[in-house]
């Protein structure tokens, strides 16, 4: 069964574009140790950016933490925050998502978007016929399907590979797409 790529912080909208103020990093999972780190499920293609001294925040209330060790644990990280030195302190975190501020986020090379940068967007088919928006992002191991829902609620599974999704214009917030046989 494919992960939802839930659009980070739905509620939390933050420019005109509806783009979030926050972005998910990461999933904090449990305790590990007895030094107040926890393990956290990587959310992220840049687990490089995650360094010491980093400010993050918190579950849904965007608690402010600065990350004081970071670590890879199997597929996974170990991170400690300031002030968190004991499991039990670290517990209090368990099953919380992990967010950076998309203000904080740098920009990519030209050609390039986030996948929060596509969630609303226009898709429309290579012979202009408007296909509906994209609402959510299903991650497949694989490759992602794109989910487009249409005005009167059906919805549209894209695999996204070059065949299919075929120019994303961040500008227009609009995607061309090569809707395949049975598609």
């Amino acid at each position: 069964m494919p992960a939802k790529q839930q659009h980070p912080a739905q509620s939390d909208t933050g420019s005109p574009a509806g783009e979030p103020l926050y972005l998910v990093v990461g999933f904090l999972r449990r305790p590990h140790g007895v030094q107040g780190e926890i393990v956290m499920d990587l959310h992220t293609d840049f687990p490089e950016r995650l360094r010491v001294g980093r400010k993050l925040f918190i579950g849904d209330k965007h608690q402010a933490a600065t990350l004081d060790g970071v670590r890879p644990h199997d597929k996974s990280m170990l991170v400690k925050f300031r002030s968190i030195n004991t499991p039990e302190d670290a517990g209090k975190f368990r099953n919380q998502w992990l967010y950076v501020k998309t203000s904080e986020v740098p920009a990519l090379p030209e050609g390039q978007v986030y996948k929060h940068q596509l969630y609303g967007m226009t898709v429309m088919d290579d012979t202009d016929k408007t296909l509906g928006k994209l609402t959510e992002i299903l991650v497949t191991g694989a490759n992602d399907v794109d989910v487009v829902t249409d005005d009167a609620g059906h919805e549209l599974l894209l695999p996204d590979i070059p065949a299919v999704i075929l120019d994303i214009d961040p500008e227009s917030r609009l995607m061309r797409v090569h809707l395949l046989e049975g598609l």
